[in-house]
């Protein structure tokens, strides 16, 4: 009895946590989709309403009735989330590290290192590794993001020569890849490697990290000095 008593007490908590967080997240979508609410809310409506219209027809509205509540609540969770995410993307589009957000939920997996390679115009390089092999996500003006990955890719090979290596430019234009579809494009990437392998390259990667830290570093700021370090996902 004390344990369910607990259960309960820690489910009546969690409650209103996720409840507020179901409202900041109404509240920063409709800043950049005013209509969110209608939508959703026309969505529910006639999804509940196409459904009575049919427990009417066949004399079981009460069944058809439920049935309907349940799928108008489904479908308004479905078209809400897809609608949020759409707005999350537009606002992160275009700022400094959207990718590297993006890259550290792609889902279990998946290490990624933040800024392996930026250079003075702040176009920067972000790194994954996985059992589709390095993925190097380039955000920035696409003209200077081939200097950058390339000296990656080149290094890469030294490095761990036995893994392929993927490059991605983020942008909107031809053979670039949007913000938000950039997780899609990961997971649709062919895996090669097994797990001991992907272990074995992250493990050359973090000790070419270690020797580089060790090395003297020039006098000056640190670009990204503030950024996290590599995230196993």
């Amino acid at each position: 009895m004390a344990r369910k008593a607990k259960q309960d007490s820690a489910e009546a908590a969690a409650n209103p946590g996720r409840l507020k967080q179901i409202a900041l997240t109404y509240k920063m979508t409709r800043k950049a989709d005013p209509k969110v609410g209608l939508v959703v809310a026309g969505v529910g409506i006639v999804t509940f309403g196409v459904l009575l219209a049919i427990g009417f027809l066949i004399d079981h509205p009460v069944y058809l009735g439920i049935l309907g509540f349940l799928l108008a609540f489904l479908a308004m969770a479905i078209v809400f989330g897809r609608r949020a995410e759409r707005a999350a993307f537009g606002q992160m589009e275009g700022q400094p590290g959207a990718a590297a957000s993006v890259l550290q939920n792609v889902g279990r997996g998946w290490t990624t290192t933040p800024a392996v390679a930026m250079n003075r115009n702040q176009d920067v390089v972000h790194r994954a590794v996985g059992k589709a092999g390095i993925v190097l996500v380039g955000e920035g003006n696409p003209n200077r993001l081939k200097t950058l990955l390339a000296a990656e890719k080149k290094k890469m090979a030294r490095i761990v020569m036995d893994v392929p290596v993927h490059d991605i430019v983020i942008g909107n234009e031809e053979g670039q890849v949007p913000l938000k579809r950039l997780r899609t494009t990961m997971l649709k990437l062919p895996r090669v490697l097994t797990g001991p392998q992907v272990t074995s390259a992250n493990d050359r990667l973090r000790a070419m990290g270690d020797l580089m830290s060790n090395m003297p570093l020039p006098k000056g700021p640190i670009p990204g000095r503030g950024m996290r370090g590599p995230r196993q996902r």
